[in-house]
Parts: C-alpha cells; structure tokens; sequence
C-alpha cells in the first residue's frame, strides 16, 4: 500500500522523537508525510529535523501568511487521507474533546473531514486523571481512532500506561485505518445492554448491566473497518456513532432485532439478556387492594445465544458472554459448550468486583482451545482487544 498522504500533527512532549521515526518509516513505505509542528512541539524537535526526515515543508502558524497563500489551513486539513496526531498530548487531547480551535493545529483537528488517529503520550498520573479519560471517552464516541499508550518506564522515571506506541505500532494502525482497517467488508452484529421485561405498564424486572461494554466492543469494531449492527436494550451509554442500532426493551424484541439482521460474518452477544418474564403482563397498573400481595408467573424467555447458534445463518463466528457470580470459569467453560458458540468471555459479576456497572471489566477468553485470562483494564480495552481477536479469526490482519 503507497501513495497515500498522512497530516502528521506533533505534540509536545519527550515522546516528539519517536515522531521522526514515523516519518522515516511512513516514508520507506511510500506515504507522504506533511507535518504540522506545534509550539510545545518545537521544544522537542526542529523544524529543520521535520522537514529533512518529511521531505516537506513543515507548517506551525496558523496566522503565517505565506502559508495561508500557499495552502490555507482549511485546505491542509482535507488534503490528506488520513490525520495522525504523534505524540497526543493531555491538552491536545483535551483541545479536541471540547472543540477548541486556537491554534494551526487545533483548528486543522476541527477543519478536517478525515478519519483522525491519535497516539497518546503523557505522564502516567496524566493519563489516569479523571479529565483525561472523559476526554478519551469523547473521543472515541466521535469516532477518533486511538493507538495505544503502551505501558513502561517513563521520561520522568515512572512506570504505567502513558507511552507513546512505538512507530511501527502506529504504522500499523495507520495502515488499518487507511484501508478502512482489517475488518473491511465484514458485517459484525453486536447485542448489548440489558433487557426490560414488563409486568405492568410502569414496572418491569431489569438487571445492573449499562451496556459499557458491549457499546464499546461496536465501537472497537467499527474503528476497524467492520459494519456494525447494534441491538440494544435501554443502555445507560449512548449508542455507538456509525453502527446501525436497533433499540429494543424486551428478550423477545432482541431475538426478532438479531435475526431480522442476519446475514452476518460474526456476532458478539454482550447483552444481559433476563431468562424470565411476567407470563401475562398486566396492561394496566396492578394495584394494592388490600387482599395480598399479587402473584406473578414466570415464563422463560427464548435463548437468543442458542438460537443463533442453531440456526442454519449461523455466523462464522459466536461469541458469546458469561457473567456468573461463583465457579466463574466452569459455568462458563459449560455455558460455551451448552449454546454451541465459539467464544465466551467470561467475567465474575460479583457486588465487589465493581464491574457490572463499572469503568472496567476483567474477563477470560474461553475457547475450544482452552481458558486464557486477561488483566484487569478498562472496558474499551477489553473491546479492543476481542476485536483485533475477532479480526485475525476473520481473515483480516491486526492493526489498532
């Protein structure tokens, strides 16, 4: 793949040197790089280092008349295939979260109609700081694409996530995005958030789950190439932007959304499905007459894991999900044999995990190959790494 011409925006920070070797990598693969150098980034490295490497001139003023002439900004932005920011800083970050445009190269990051890739690269105190992760959390909603950071030894002698992916990890997923990612082509159907189950016209039986995570896995997908279709119940999350979502209440309106969307290549069955409901949900409000308390009768709802995977549109792939509060990996070691699919991943619910609900989730991998365990990490970590998983079982290469 060459020929394709990347904005490459410079951050400030110790991780700017590692941007030269993007371009030089970037540049032995046939792409041309047109840099864009910020302030802080110019601490960093020189202009005159840039421009060598790029082969380009590089641009820095937003208010710089020349370049105006030359290339206004407006143009610069939508000239390239695809925008990368390397390093990404905390207040890059935060600039284009909030949609602050005061400078060349925030203003490009609001201007442009390309896909936008960043590398994040700051302290690791940074990172975990609760406004940087609102901000991640914005920019994955409006579809950035994100590589990294890795976890390591810092500038400043710490250790944790905050380092910038090294530059042929990033060239990796800029080449993803360029070619729409691994998953081009490939129809991904996503069921998340839990399921309301009526027993009158204003109560209903429900569960704790929000939707995070399966919200985030259709994003993760999305982000490589994929074409999502997200059936939902009522998730306390917002829809992912670019799939097509199918917003459901009931176990029996997720099945007909799941198999009213087929055919697919893969489905990934994240929603808290409830086994039961009311068998004869009153249409109007039941009231206390003071003659006892009511009876209710429980139906079991259709097994939509099992059906799919019975059905003769079966997906390539199955995967499906295990919440248990106890015995975690036997029930679901069971659960993937007894549905039929081919993935579970498989988590402890349990009050004190905090993860039904929460920011984070740790799970297993459960396949016919065996139990694999994965730290504990934030529910969009989790999506992403089931999703270069799912790419590679579906042919395509890995990538973001």
């Amino acid at each position: 793949m060459s020929g394709k011409t990347i904005l490459l925006v410079i951050g400030g920070g110790i991780a700017a040197f590692k941007s030269l070797d993007l371009i030089r990598r970037l540049r032995e693969r046939g792409h041309r790089v047109v840099p864009v150098l910020t302030k802080a980034g110019s601490e960093f490295v020189t202009p005159l280092s840039v421009s060598a490497l790029a082969g380009e001139k590089v641009f820095e003023d937003l208010f710089s008349l020349d370049d105006e002439a030359e290339m206004g900004h407006i143009e610069l932005s939508r000239a390239a295939d695809l925008v990368v920011v390397a390093p990404a800083t905390a207040d890059l970050m935060a600039k284009m979260a909030h949609g602050h445009a005061n400078d060349l190269a925030s203003t490009l990051l609001m201007a442009t109609d390309k896909r936008v890739l960043v590398a994040p690269s700051m302290n690791v105190r940074m990172w975990e700081h609760a406004a940087t992760q609102r901000n991640l959390k914005t920019l994955r909603e409006d579809g950035i694409l994100i590589c990294g950071p890795d976890e390591g030894t810092m500038a400043c002698g710490e250790f944790g996530y905050g380092r910038m992916a090294e530059p042929m990890e990033i060239v990796g997923a800029i080449e993803a995005a360029l070619n729409d990612g691994p998953l081009k082509g490939k129809h991904i159907l996503v069921t998340s958030g839990p399921t309301h189950e009526p027993i009158d016209p204003v109560r209903y039986i429900a569960n704790r789950s929000s939707g995070a995570q399966g919200t985030a896995i259709a994003r993760a997908l999305l982000a490589l190439g994929a074409r999502v279709t997200f059936v939902t119940g009522p998730a306390d999350v917002a829809p992912p932007t670019g799939a097509d979502v199918v917003a459901v209440h009931t176990a029996a309106e997720m099945l007909a959304a799941v198999e009213a969307a087929g055919p697919v290549d893969a489905g990934v069955f994240a929603a808290a499905v409830a086994d039961w409901r009311v068998a004869s949900a009153s249409d109007q409000k039941i009231k206390k007459d003071g003659k006892g308390l009511p009876v209710l009768e429980f139906a079991e709802n259709p097994d939509i894991l099992a059906t799919v995977c019975a059905s003769d549109t079966r997906p390539a792939l199955v995967v499906g999900f295990a919440a248990e509060t106890q015995d975690v990996i036997a029930h679901a070691t069971a659960k993937r044999k007894r549905k039929g699919c081919d993935w579970i991943v498989a988590n402890d619910v349990s009050p004190a995990t905090g993860i039904m609900g929460g920011a984070e989730n740790d799970v297993t991998l459960i396949t016919a190959d065996g139990a694999e365990d994965w730290p504990r990490m934030g529910k969009d970590a989790v999506a992403e790494k089931l999703a270069l998983r799912l790419a590679e079982a579906l042919g395509g290469a890995s990538g973001i």
